[in-house]
């Protein structure tokens, strides 16, 4: 029996027919997604869900859907579904995160013209009758200094287009190499100096904690004044209150927003101000865009349900069936190394080095190099994936090389994450016992040997007396449970590293403490 698509928003009928052609049946109901009952009454029949945005693929939706096997999502975001209650279920949701970065970008650089010539308000006082040359004086984008936060895929394109416009082009992105940097033309910057020297200030960067409110009222205060900002990534990057009050005080000139914090954003205090442009979150609204990714996510749909292959998923790796069992747990421990060394690293990326001994060597190391990229970029790229990851590293110019060996010591087999900055070069090694649980065996060269827990504490110590007393009764007196403590040292008195397990996330307050603690070098909170 062929299995089964619904495709509940509008796709092309070319996205369509791709289905047919590799002998998938499709329902084409473009409306159902509005429809949530009608939805939930006639998931129960399809082994495919495809979407865009309108379709809201909630717990309850996915309760119903008994024989669904993937879902896949015409576009990047997918805030739309919710992919732990999908993992859950053993669905797999993939999305299409290149296919519309071309028209992303084109629009940020529309709304920055439109922003520098006051094209908006010039149009609305024209079609009223009204010939205010005067009032619209607009500035050049020639020789003004563009600042890009986040120069990815779609920064990188905003940067190329910027300076055929001859525009100076600072970027900064903790990822992008200075080879990269000159390859783009642009020149690297930290953060400061793009408030400082910006001129306009684009945003092409994912929401995560990090990035939250990156451009706040401090952040505005150390800016130019006239600087205009534009924001066409996502909602939440920019402080509102803040930008609203920067632009009424005439500290920044100007704002083009394309996203909001709450949408659809209907009303708004931004809307009433003349200096600020604002659109219904179109970067991904151009005909080109819209039909490639309906022709992406149609093509990976239907090569997973007919071949089992499986491109740009969000809560999968990219490997076959037959060695999914034997690999599942190395691609596990993979991907929380990565995010080990990930969470511990503050400084540009230069290159990464895999190492695996034994047996894991001869398994799949593509999906386990991926998994172990994905989880070093997780923390700052958000929703990054196995089959995303090595090309955003590829693109910030971070070189990632694998090392297979057959030489084995204390364990069986294992694999070794070595992350390459400027400033120094750090590792952490793993396996997997014979209970499938990935575990620790090494941190920068000193034998330690832990599991992974939700909250741990990684601390760096001088191997002096005294120490564990004091950090377990700062945790303690914070009404704080260990539920594990790990040591290990290079050499007595010398270099030592504690590894901890909380039940719950410290306060900063109390890891403020602990690093006051006598001997402690470092103390950082990971979470897994």
């Amino acid at each position: 029996m062929a299995p089964r698509v619904l495709v509940s928003d509008k796709l092309s009928e070319t996205a369509v027919q791709i289905f047919r052609d590799r002998g998938v049946d499709v329902d084409y109901l473009p409306d159902l997604g509005k429809d949530k009952d009608a939805l939930l009454a006639k998931i129960g029949e399809y082994d495919g869900l495809a979407i865009r945005s309108a379709t809201k693929v909630s717990p309850k939706i996915l309760e119903a859907a008994t024989k669904l096997k993937v879902i896949g999502r015409a576009g990047i975001g997918v805030d739309n579904v919710d992919i732990p209650a999908a993992t859950q279920r053993g669905i797999v949701v993939m999305n299409t995160p290149f296919g519309n970065a071309i028209t992303t970008a084109e629009h940020a650089l529309s709304m920055m013209m439109a922003l520098a010539r006051q094209i908006p308000e010039a149009n609305a006082s024209t079609h009223q009758g009204k010939w205010e040359k005067n009032r619209f004086m607009g500035v050049e984008l020639f020789n003004k200094t563009l600042g890009i936060i986040g120069c990815g895929n779609i920064g990188s394109i905003v940067a190329d287009r910027a300076l055929g416009l001859k525009m100076k082009v600072i970027a900064f992105d903790p990822f992008l190499s200075a080879e990269r940097a000159v390859e783009l033309g642009v020149e690297k910057v930290e953060l400061e100096q793009i408030w400082k020297r910006s001129d306009f200030i684009t945003l092409h960067t994912p929401l995560v904690e990090k990035t939250r409110n990156i451009v706040d009222a401090a952040a505005l205060a150390k800016c130019k004044k006239g600087v205009r900002i534009i924001n066409c990534a996502r909602g939440g990057l920019v402080d509102e209150d803040a930008l609203y009050d920067a632009l009424i005080s005439k500290h920044v000139a100007g704002a083009a927003l394309d996203v909001f914090v709450t949408e659809p954003a209907t009303e708004h205090k931004l809307f009433a101000l003349d200096n600020v442009v604002a659109t219904p979150h179109l970067g991904a609204s151009t005909g080109e865009a819209q039909e490639n990714v309906a022709l992406q996510v149609a093509e990976q749909m239907a090569d997973y349900l007919v071949k089992g292959a499986v491109s740009n998923a969000l809560n999968m790796p990219s490997i076959s069936a037959e060695e999914a069992p034997r690999l599942k747990p190395f691609v596990a421990l993979a991907e929380k190394l990565g995010s080990f060394a990930g969470q511990l690293t503050d400084s540009d990326i230069k290159g990464v080095v895999i190492e695996y001994a034994g047996d894991v060597g001869e398994m799949n190391t593509r999906a386990l190099t991926s998994a172990a990229v994905a989880g070093i970029l997780k923390e700052q790229m958000g929703t990054i994936n196995m089959v995303s990851a090595p090309v955003v590293a590829k693109e910030r110019g971070i070189k990632v090389d694998e090392v297979k060996q057959t030489k084995r010591g204390a364990y069986e087999t294992y694999i070794r994450i070595t992350i390459k900055t400027d400033k120094y070069e750090r590792s952490v090694a793993g396996t997997v016992f014979g209970d499938g649980r990935p575990r620790i065996i090494q941190i920068k060269g000193i034998e330690l040997e832990c599991n992974f827990g939700p909250h741990m504490l990684y601390i760096t110590n001088n191997d002096k007396p005294g120490f564990v007393g004091r950090v377990g009764t700062l945790l303690g007196e914070a009404g704080i449970n260990m539920g594990t403590f790990h040591l290990g040292r290079l050499a007595m008195g010398g270099d030592a590293i504690s590894i901890i397990e909380t039940d719950g996330k410290v306060p900063q307050q109390v890891m403020d403490q602990v690093g006051k603690v006598p001997n402690v070098v470092q103390v950082k909170q990971l979470r897994f």
